[in-house]
């Protein structure tokens, strides 16, 4: 992908995308974020190179090749685009001196290449063309037509470009042993005199820009050189080729701004617009002269910092300073002498279109980004495509990535920090967890003992009386010492098993079955008789790897806890709880939703902490939940809630559908 003309240093592509915004030719496919050019697109506009403020854009340069090559020979000739005066506008009339001290033996004006090529346009134009005629000067056009409207090949003027004519001109009249080299704005010529249809022609190809690094590497600075003029031939209107109509100009074709019969037009969007009109045949213009640039004084390696307007009016102070003395009879003789040079040539399709998608493939490439419908989408252009669905038909093509939707990144990543936000919360109640199992073995293991023997010397008490007959009040006494003792231990028992560091005992177990036996037992309590309770359960297999006894815990501890909020509910109203199977990815996800009075708000962050509770004194220990986290997490699991006043609570518990975790350490 870096062995075209242009193409791209990855290491400074900043995902700004502009030069996917700018390619007329989309030839540009963004690779992990990073815009490579496929050289085989690329139609050498330059106009990725003009956009991109991180110079990610690299331009293939012949500088090694003309100094060690071409420079080291005696006979050298630079050619230099008539824009030179817009990229030199302080010292263009000292840059052929320049050249010279440069090591070029001859510096030669390539608009004489354009007065050469003039009289087969004028020749074309007075011809009975059927068909719309497109000047053939440019050749990010040609490339642009060849590559991606095949059709209007045939349309395409078979006149090759000035540089061509100069080449062929000068090595037809010097001799072949003299090396050409052409200096001028355009990226596009560095691929053009490597045609084959044009080859040998030219011999190297310098930007503006490449020639001011030569300056400064040989330590030359044109400002302290002499005025010199160029070499002979000397050019007439040719000069005028860099501005938009100046083809019209030099070939005395007529460009009045009423003429209907010819189109000028420059400019990357006009240009565009204007070829697909004549392929779609609603342009019955007989010829179009068309600049891919906004003239070549807007060359992508012009390397001026001067406005359009700046270096049109330094181009046209040229003409005007050197136009006249032209000796016109010499001009004349060297265009009549050149009559039998070939200044013709062919052009062929060089498809690079790919397939069309289907309109269900597009929709199912935005539907990837979130846009369902048509108001989803925002058409933004940050992705460097002007419509969301022309951002679609990139991807469809190979061309582009989803994660280049601004939007849909946005979107993604604020669920990426609730999700952080939600983790962190769950490490934070982790190591909450962690502290307070350290501190209940320890306190657990002190107070189960004085328990243990406060309920055996009750007893004792209890049976005495009993025995003497003497029960009454001091009987129901002991009762309540003893009942309340008991539930001591079973606080115990779970701050016992909340701080515990076990094995699980993975097994296969069938989660409908343990539902459907958790539901019965609960079923047969008296106070929860009037509760529906509903089993929503699979089809198919709904066996996961696990501790059977403590997965039943985690349910047990959920469902009674359901059970209990909806006792806070009115005697007439319908009291439900629906449990819910299915399977999401290799997850076994349990839904337990009730229609209680639900959790406020800020009690969300406290659900899982332990000794948090809501119930009244005597009837939770707020180890319940606290206990479930731990069972879930020690499964590899998650546990999730949805809940608002008055609107009931649903509890998410998922497990995966395969468990090799044997242990777990919550400290």
């Amino acid at each position: 992908m870096n062995d075209g003309i242009v193409s791209t240093i990855l290491a400074r592509c900043k995902r700004c995308y502009s030069c996917i915004r700018e390619c007329p030719a989309q030839a540009i496919k963004v690779i992990n974020g990073q815009a490579a050019v496929l050289h085989e697109r690329c139609i050498v506009c330059g106009h990725c190179v003009k956009v991109c403020s991180q110079n990610a854009k690299r331009i293939a340069s012949d500088i090694e090749k003309v100094r060690n090559e071409i420079l080291t020979q005696p006979k050298t000739i630079a050619i230099v685009a008539p824009s030179f005066a817009a990229s030199f506008p302080t010292d263009y009339l000292k840059l052929p001196a320049a050249l010279r001290k440069l090591g070029f033996s001859k510096v030669i004006e390539t608009a004489f290449g354009a007065d050469l090529i003039s009289s087969h346009y004028l020749k074309v134009f007075e011809s009975e063309n059927k068909k719309t005629i497109i000047s053939s000067a440019c050749p990010a056009v040609i490339n642009y037509i060849e590559k991606y409207h095949t059709d209007l090949v045939p349309n395409l003027a078979k006149i090759v470009s000035p540089m061509i004519a100069m080449g062929r001109y000068l090595k037809s009249n010097l001799g072949s042993d003299y090396k050409v080299v052409f200096v001028g704005p355009c990226i596009a010529k560095k691929q053009e005199y490597l045609d084959d249809e044009v080859r040998g022609a030219i011999d190297a190809v310098l930007t503006f820009t490449d020639i001011k690094r030569m300056f400064i590497q040989q330590e030359i600075e044109p400002g302290k050189m002499e005025e010199s003029n160029f070499d002979p031939p000397h050019a007439y209107m040719g000069k005028a080729f860099p501005l938009a109509g100046g083809l019209l100009k030099t070939a005395k074709i007529p460009g009045d701004i009423l003429e209907k019969e010819i189109i000028v037009v420059e400019g990357k969007r006009k240009v565009t617009e204007l070829i697909d009109e004549i392929s779609n045949n609603n342009i019955k213009a007989k010829f179009v002269d068309i600049l891919f640039c906004e003239g070549c004084i807007s060359g992508p390696a012009i390397d001026s910092e001067l406005n359009y307007y700046s270096r049109r009016e330094k181009v046209i102070n040229y003409i005007e300073d050197k136009i006249n003395s032209t000796d016109k009879q010499i001009w004349k003789s060297n265009l009549y002498n050149s009559r039998k040079i070939n200044f013709l040539r062919n052009f062929s399709a060089k498809s690079q279109t790919r397939p069309y998608p289907s309109e269900e493939r597009i929709k199912e490439i935005l539907a990837q980004t979130n846009k369902f419908a048509p108001q989803d989408e925002l058409n933004c252009g940050a992705c460097g495509y002007n419509t969301c669905r022309e951002y679609a038909v990139a991807i469809a093509k190979d061309l582009a990535e989803n994660e280049m939707c601004m939007p849909y990144l946005i979107d993604e990543l604020g669920k990426a920090y609730n999700d952080l936000s939600n983790t962190q919360e769950q490490l934070r109640t982790a190591e909450k967890l962690a502290s307070i199992g350290q501190l209940a073995a320890g306190v657990a293991h002190e107070i189960n003992n004085p328990l243990g023997t406060i309920i055996l010397y009750s007893s004792l008490l209890k049976k005495q009386l009993l025995h003497m007959q003497e029960g009454g009040q001091n009987a129901e006494d002991l009762d309540l010492i003893m009942s309340e003792a008991n539930r001591c231990k079973n606080i115990v028992a779970n701050l016992l098993n909340f701080a515990r560091q076990g094995k699980l005992n993975i097994t296969k177990v069938d989660l409908s079955f343990l539902l459907e036996e958790i539901v019965k037992t609960i079923k047969v309590n008296p106070l929860y008789e009037n509760i529906e309770i509903n089993i929503d359960g699979l089809i198919g297999s709904s066996v996961i790897d696990g501790d059977e006894d403590q997965l039943k815990q985690v349910f047990l501890n959920i469902i009674n806890n359901a059970c209990e909020a909806l006792e806070e509910l009115e005697e007439d109203c319908r009291k439900s709880i629906t449990v819910k199977l299915k399977w999401e990815n290799d997850f076994l996800v349990t839904e337990i939703n009730d229609n209680g009075p639900g959790i406020s708000k800020e009690n969300f962050i406290k659900v899982f902490t332990p000794f948090f509770t809501t119930k009244k004194i005597g009837k939770g220990t707020g180890l319940g939940l606290a206990i479930t986290y731990g069972i879930v997490k020690m499964h590899q699991g998650f546990i999730t809630f949805q809940s608002g006043q008055g609107k009931g609570t649903t509890f998410v518990v998922k497990f995966p559908k395969e468990n090799k975790t044997q242990t777990i350490n919550l400290n």
